[in-house]
């Protein structure tokens, strides 16, 4: 009779908002706006959580200080009170920002200038065996590139493709200067992981962007080439054949997938717009719509976070890890949500 298997304990992580995103010529830094730069001593009451790593930032925008000029202080005060505390970091070099003045998500040195950062990150921290390059590139994109919200405030899809394409090459070339310095460096992509919802006359557009979700992760695992649902899409955005197959040349499949789920994540598209303010309709070119949350409007409810680990796990066959899943609620309604997920 076979030994019983060994059954493993889901690992707790923690991580803190640290979003520096660029609106206009301001810097909106969320590191400091909740007093987490003024206070170390957040780190030691992580730990006494029990947690088992925790998602750091060690940002390009609050490094570099001019061009090549880097301030490193805050970083090494905080880095080396994480390895005093035995509390292994998940670096994150770009958190929903754009890089320092000189550069942003569009910028065709964009991917090679972070690489650079990446590397002079890993050369000052070689300990450091967990990174996250980017956050959410897809989501970043989107934000940037499509709705307008963040630097260079894009609302159109050939400035979104271009975000994309350059956030999701700089992750493949960081990791490359990272694992120069720590072959072992293991690379944890996080994006946010929804799914749209949409009655029958618009399910056409809720296709499109399931499919979309998918595509920071299918590009840096190399699997975009001429058969994807998106290489049209892509191509006709401005995007080159060469620089899709830079991906499927250069395959960098994350070691964990990092999966980003909130109660807002799932959306609905609902044509009755009359029912909607001004800020919440939008247009595809076709047809108007709200894009609303989920939640508030199906009778069902969302799939919900289980569901879509299992999409995620059927897609890729990875490692996964649920790296954001914040609720604006109680400690109890928190533990209840995540209880149900596993």
């Amino acid at each position: 009779m076979s030994p019983d298997p060994i059954i493993r304990r889901p690992e707790v992580w923690a991580g803190l908002e640290c979003t520096v995103n660029r609106v206009g010529d301001a810097y909106f830094d969320q590191v400091t706006r909740t007093g987490h730069d003024r206070r170390p001593d957040d780190l030691s009451r992580l730990k006494a959580l029990g947690i088992k790593a925790l998602r750091y930032p060690v940002l390009w925008e609050r490094t570099e200080v001019g061009d090549g000029q880097y301030d490193w202080s805050w970083a090494d005060e905080r880095l080396n009170l994480l390895r005093d505390l035995d509390l292994p970091p998940i670096a994150g070099l770009i958190h929903h920002g754009s890089g320092p003045r000189s550069t942003s998500l569009i910028d065709p040195n964009f991917p090679e200038r972070l690489a650079d950062y990446a590397g002079r990150v890993a050369d000052r921290y070689p300990w450091i065996d967990r990174y996250t390059p980017v956050n959410e590139p897809l989501t970043t994109a989107r934000f940037s590139g499509l709705y307008g919200h963040w630097y260079p405030h894009g609302r159109d899809p050939r400035t979104f493709a271009r975000a994309l394409i350059n956030q999701c090459r700089g992750t493949v070339l960081s990791m490359r200067a990272i694992r120069q310095v720590r072959p072992d460096a293991q690379l944890i992509q996080t994006d946010d992981l929804g799914q749209t919802h949409a009655p029958p006359g618009l399910q056409y557009q809720a296709d499109f962007e399931n499919e979309r979700r998918w595509l920071g992760y299918d590009l840096i695992s190399g699997s975009v080439d001429e058969r994807h649902p998106l290489w049209g899409y892509l191509t006709a955005n401005g995007i080159s054949a060469s620089s899709l197959n830079f991906f499927r040349d250069s395959p960098c499949p994350p070691d964990i997938l990092g999966v980003n789920y909130y109660v807002t994540s799932e959306r609905y598209l609902d044509p009755r717009v009359e029912r909607f303010t001004p800020e919440q309709i939008g247009s595809n070119g076709r047809d108007r719509y709200a894009d609303v949350e989920a939640v508030r409007v199906l009778p069902d409810g969302p799939v919900g976070a289980a569901d879509l680990l299992r999409q995620a796990w059927d897609r890729y066959g990875l490692p996964i890890a649920i790296t954001e899943a914040h609720l604006g609620c109680t400690r109890e309604e928190q533990l209840r949500w995540l209880a149900e997920i596993w």
